[in-house]
């Protein structure tokens, strides 16, 4: 069993027969209530968007290697997306294996990844990326193009305009962004798999409704 909700901004919850892996839960930064984390994985793409919660099973909140449940975590460090080389890396990716499974989780960051990112993040059948831009994340180009670089074969787009979501700087329409892309579209309450891997061989975009 294998399963995606999407919560709003970057929030989304995986959920598999052991575990509940909940990023970026810290959804009162865009007025919405927090997602709780409790007895569940806290995985974190940028340090402001945790809720430190002291009673979450496990806190991942950056680089390096994690096992939990049936889950094998890799974090890579990023650059995000209007930082400066000069600031460093502050922002991190995930590559989540489930078996046979790879599901890949970008925060806010630079668009060019470097090849040494793109191969230690590898081979990814979902890809759960923001779209939104203006100035604020990846826009629908930069989200296409890394969409095509990382080559999945499903991509759940996070992070697009919503009018009950205050974001900081507004964002695009998913529109834009499936338009950019090119691939046919699927909406759906919850993105779910009773049979892994994913069999598909072209790419396709869930979008998943806010719950």
């Amino acid at each position: 069993m294998f399963g995606i909700e999407y919560k709003g901004a970057n929030c989304v919850i995986i959920t598999t027969k052991k575990t509940r892996l909940i990023v970026d839960p810290k959804l009162s930064l865009v007025g919405l209530k927090d997602v709780s984390t409790k007895d569940a994985v806290e995985l974190t793409t940028e340090e402001r968007f945790s809720t430190n919660n002291q009673d979450a099973s496990l806190m991942i909140e950056g680089p390096g290697e994690y096992g939990v449940g049936e889950l094998h975590i890799k974090g890579i460090a990023c650059q995000r997306h209007l930082d400066s080389e000069a600031q460093g890396m502050l922002s991190t990716i995930y590559r989540i294996e489930l078996g046979e499974l790879r599901v890949g989780v970008i925060g806010n960051v630079y668009e060019k990844l470097s090849d040494e990112q793109l191969e230690e993040l590898g081979l990814i059948d979902i890809l759960v990326i923001p779209v939104g831009g203006n100035g604020y994340t990846l826009d629908a180009t930069g989200a296409a193009g890394l969409v095509r670089l990382i080559d999945p074969k499903i991509v759940i787009p996070v992070h697009y305009a919503d009018h009950t979501i205050k974001y900081e700087v507004p964002q695009s329409e998913l529109s834009l962004f499936v338009s950019e892309l090119g691939a046919p579209v699927e909406t759906m309450a919850k993105y779910k798999l009773k049979q892994l891997p994913v069999v598909q061989t072209t790419l396709s975009v869930v979008e998943l409704t806010r719950s």
